[in-house]
């Protein structure tokens, strides 16, 4: 009999949208960002702003079989110290336009695409990619992609949002999958120079998402750690409590390993 997601899955959030996520014999990376708190990224048209350092350095996270990188044209998915540590990972699965600019041994993935990541130390994954939508129509900073994993060893999947907001296409994979764990990246993302919409998941889609997903535990990510998040913890929980639906949240606390259950 297949275990739940939540027997095999292990957690560890090091800080923006970076988790340490193992499940399926394997360690995956979600979007690197190593940078200490405090520094800048400037561009010709806006500076972000990072707050809070990492929980644990690269150094610290041991065998790392494969990044998600959500995208690569965006500081606080990919800062400078998380770039130059892609080079010591064997498999990368990112965006096609990140891969083209990333080079091997980085991969492509289009929507509903899957690669099969085999492992020695169980059974392995296969990873999907999903839609994500990088702002509001005609005025998304994409391009940018989402993961679905799922293993023999699991029942149901697990859903990464990467930087999107809800739209049509995450609700697509609400239907394609039976996820049991959903990891949206929150925060209502805003940088006032490129325009006044929310470029990541507010509290309010985050409760739609929940609706779609419901059989999912929530867990939020990129929410905390960089000027331009225009949503705390404290809104997102609001908004799940206001909803009837706050026992569905699950909060990963900084350089944990956490076991990660479903509800």
């Amino acid at each position: 009999m297949s275990a739940t997601v939540g027997d095999r899955l292990k957690m560890t959030y090091i800080g923006g949208p970076t988790a340490l996520i193992e499940a399926g014999g394997l360690r995956l990376l979600t979007d690197p960002t190593f940078d200490p708190g405090g520094e800048e990224y400037r561009t010709s048209v806006y500076t972000l702003r990072k707050t809070k350092g990492p929980a644990l350095g690269p150094e610290s996270l041991g065998r790392v079989d494969a990044v998600l990188l959500s995208h690569d044209h965006h500081f606080d998915n990919l800062d400078r110290t998380g770039r130059a540590m892609l080079g010591s990972v064997t498999t990368i699965l990112t965006t096609p336009e990140g891969a083209k600019r990333l080079g091997p041994p980085a991969v492509g993935l289009v929507p509903w695409q899957s690669v099969d990541l085999p492992s020695l130390y169980g059974p392995g994954l296969r990873v999907t990619g999903t839609p994500a939508r990088h702002g509001p129509a005609g005025g998304d900073r994409g391009p940018v992609i989402g993961f679905v994993l799922e293993t023999e060893s699991i029942e149901g999947a697990i859903y990464i949002s990467g930087d999107t907001v809800w739209y049509e296409g995450v609700e697509e994979v609400s239907r394609r999958f039976p996820v049991r764990i959903a990891i949206l990246f929150m925060g209502a993302a805003c940088v006032p120079q490129v325009g006044p919409a929310h470029l990541t998941f507010t509290a309010k889609e985050a409760v739609e998402a929940a609706g779609a997903f419901a059989d999912a535990t929530i867990i939020p990510l990129h929410y905390e750690g960089w000027e331009h998040f225009s949503e705390s913890r404290s809104q997102i929980e609001d908004a799940f409590k206001s909803a009837g639906i706050e026992h569905r949240l699950r909060w990963i606390q900084p350089g944990q390993l956490t076991l990660c259950s479903p509800m």
